[in-house]
Order: structure tokens, then C-alpha cells, then sequence
């Protein structure tokens, strides 16, 4: 799917930052332009506007936020679980198995917990599903394992491929 929204990038900024590895800044550079409108329309619909790999960096940008502050419990609490299936095939497209198949078991453990997990609760009743789901402690050692690669298999794709992200300046 093509982008209906193209922010504009500097390509030499771009070429900077992918010429010396910098992938955080690449990663900010890709993303921050997509934050920012979805902050402007206050809607998940603009994603709909996106290429698919536009939908993948800020997608998977919500998991390494939530994820680095509160593991996938923190990411399903805070309503981001849907964003979930659309990532695991775009993953699996990328040939970003491992990590399409650590998304996928935190599916499914969701699907098994649904009704616990779509509870309302207290801080103290969110505090304890740590030490009742304690299957997302290995899914996230996983998750630990394969962030990097995958984020560089992401970025990579998107230098290769940056008509599908960003209007170069």
C-alpha cells in the first residue's frame, strides 16, 4: 500500500545517520514526522494512511516504548494490543520471523487471559497481573533478544525503500 502521507526528510540527515549506524536516530527520524501528525489528528485512523512499512515503524514503536517501561502487560493496558496482528505480517513480509513469532505469543497468551486482561482495575490489581501472567517474562527475554536485529532489518528496509517513507529534502 502506498503512503498518503510523506513527511518531509532530510536525505542528507538520513544518509548521515544510516552511513555511521546511528539506527536510534534513524529510527527518530523515520518516526518522529509520524508521531507528530498522529498527535495533530488525535486518531489511530490516520494510520490507515500509511504504507505498510511506515505502519511498522510507528507500530513498533508503541512496543518498545510501552515494552521498555512495562513489559507487554503495560503495552495490552494501555489499549495498543490491536496493533499487534497488522505487525506480525508485516514482520513475517520482512522476513523478521523471530520477532513476528514473539509478537504472536503475546497474542496468544492475550487471547488465553482476555477476560483478566480486559478487566478495569486498580494500580495494585495491575501491579499483581505481573506475578499472575508470568508467561510474558520469557516472551519478553525473547523480545529482548531480537529488538535490535529487527529494528536494524526495518531500517534497513526503509533506506532501501524511502519513497515508501519519507519525501526526501
Amino acid at each position: 500500500m502506498n503512503s498518503n502521507f510523506l513527511p518531509k526528510v532530510s536525505i542528507d540527515a538520513i544518509n548521515e545517520a544510516s552511513g555511521s549506524g546511528d539506527y536510534d536516530v534513524l529510527y527518530d527520524l523515520l518516526t518522529q514526522p509520524l508521531h507528530e501528525e498522529l498527535y495533530q489528528r488525535k486518531t489511530f485512523d490516520f494510520l490507515d494512511d500509511l504504507s505498510d512499512g511506515q505502519q511498522l515503524l510507528i507500530a513498533f514503536d508503541y512496543v518498545r516504548m510501552q515494552v521498555g517501561q512495562g513489559g507487554f502487560i503495560q503495552f495490552i493496558e494501555n489499549g495498543y494490543i490491536g496493533l499487534l496482528p497488522s505487525m506480525i505480517e508485516q514482520l513475517v513480509n520482512l522476513d523478521a520471523k523471530d520477532m513476528a513469532k514473539v509478537l504472536d505469543d503475546v497474542l496468544k497468551v492475550y487471547v488465553l487471559n482476555r477476560e483478566m486482561l480486559i478487566q478495569p482495575r486498580t494500580v495494585e490489581e495491575f501491579a499483581r497481573l505481573y506475578d499472575e501472567l508470568i508467561e510474558f517474562e520469557e516472551i519478553e527475554e525473547r523480545y529482548n533478544k531480537f529488538k535490535v536485529s529487527t529494528e536494524k532489518m526495518m531500517l534497513d528496509y526503509a533506506v532501501g525503500h524511502l519513497g515508501e517513507f519519507v519525501a526526501t529534502a
